[in-house]
């Protein structure tokens, strides 16, 4: 008996070697990554990471930028996309909840629209149309063009970051998305039934902010925001890519930061747009307040 697994074994060994060694080696393929596209992988602690973060948030103030954009509204589920290519534009922001955004079209450099928020209230003209649209920050409404739900504080908030406050629960994860590594945050709200408020995506590599996913209520995923191409401003470090997605608003922003100032004074009338002579002012939001009891 002994004998005959013995010679089972050999013949074993022997199916194994000939396959390893005929046809080129079919069972093994080594591949060497070239050095340059090794990623490491850091490690931080939770602590950490929520020392990162809230440092961020906090050093940022002011933000003057030169910007290309490329909006984009709809999507494969309301079955229309509309790609707006080539616009330039600026940017100015300032803490608390102040915005402003310009965007251009390209060559003749004629503005499209220009929107200004206070937090409280945004402001919009757009020469085109001849109109000035005015309505409240928080407004949610059904409309037939998709690009009419672009608000700049929807952008501000992409921008500016709220800090995680202290004591707080945030869970911690380990995230795999070949070949990307990522250490999750998930801060929660809610006693008895707990609800996700926000999922910051660290990248390994550098331990850069690489995504940002703000959630509402009942798991409403309200903005997934994307960071890239972080480099220094100054005494900081601020991403130059911004891809801002609002599902449910049903459009997405695309801003690549060409010229970058953070941390200068902003003066309060860089903020006011007043209505133009001879447009047709379209106020938002209150037909919804006149239909309340």
């Amino acid at each position: 008996m002994l004998g005959m697994r013995t010679r089972i074994w050999m013949v074993l060994l022997a199916v194994v070697s000939v396959l390893a060694a005929g046809c080129g080696g079919g069972i093994k393929n080594t591949t060497r990554v070239p050095a340059a596209e090794i990623r490491p992988s850091l490690e931080a602690t939770v602590d950490q990471l929520v020392e990162q973060y809230n440092q961020q948030a906090r050093a940022v103030r002011s933000l003057n930028a030169g910007v290309d954009l490329n909006p984009v509204a709809g999507s494969t589920y309301t079955g229309v996309i509309e790609d707006y290519h080539d616009v330039r534009g600026f940017i100015l922001a300032q803490r608390p909840a102040n915005i402003r955004m310009i965007g251009q079209a390209p060559v003749v450099a004629k503005n499209i629209f220009d929107m200004v928020s206070d937090g409280e209230t945004f402001r919009i003209f757009i020469p085109s149309k001849n109109k000035f649209v005015v309505g409240p920050t928080q407004l949610e409404r059904p409309v037939k063009k998709p690009i009419e739900n672009l608000r700049p504080q929807h952008l501000l908030d992409a921008l500016f970051w709220q800090e995680l406050p202290a004591g707080k629960t945030v869970l911690f994860e380990e995230f795999d998305a070949a070949p990307q590594r990522y250490y999750v945050l998930t801060q929660v709200r809610g006693t008895d039934g707990l609800e996700i408020a926000k999922r910051i995506w660290f990248d390994r590599a550098d331990l850069n902010i690489a995504r940002i996913q703000v959630y509402g209520a009942r798991g409403r995923l309200v903005a997934d925001i994307r960071y890239a191409d972080w480099q220094p401003a100054g005494d900081l470090r601020y991403p130059r890519h911004v891809w801002l997605v609002r599902p449910h608003d049903d459009y997405q922003l695309e801003v690549r930061i060409t010229k970058l100032m953070l941390n200068e004074v902003i003066a309060a009338e860089r903020f006011r747009l007043e209505q133009p002579l001879g447009t047709e002012l379209v106020r938002v939001g209150e037909e919804s307040k006149e239909a309340r009891p």
